[in-house]
């Protein structure tokens, strides 16, 4: 089990929902995807480690949560300007959640 932390240190977390606008293999790795993600107020490149689960194809049009103010990091030479979250399988494999179909969650919307 992971440290906790405070209510304050998570309140300092901006996790927002973005939309897969386009997504493509980073060329050299098996299991990262360079996503461009509309974050509502603004569009935002992202590296994640699911294209060993997911083809680009399957992400594109999906709305995902988003860390959006993690400290940008360059991953295989692409910079990566915040995390995608989602939970993983018993086989460690990431898992994409879909929103439910019947509340649509706006583009940007803040995760609380």
């Amino acid at each position: 089990m992971m440290a906790t932390i405070s209510y304050g240190d998570f309140e300092k977390l901006e996790i927002r929902m973005g939309k897969v606008l386009e997504a493509e293999r980073v060329p050299g790795t098996n299991k990262l995807l360079k996503l461009r993600v509309d974050l509502g107020d603004e569009t935002r490149q992202l590296v994640a480690g699911i294209a060993h689960v997911y083809a680009p194809e399957e992400v594109i049009g999906r709305t995902i949560p988003v860390l959006a103010n993690l400290e940008p990091r360059t991953i295989r030479g692409v910079e990566s300007r915040g995390m995608i979250l989602c939970p993983t399988d018993k086989g460690g494999n990431p898992v994409l959640l879909l929103p439910d179909p019947e509340r649509e969650v706006p583009t940007g919307a803040p995760v609380r």
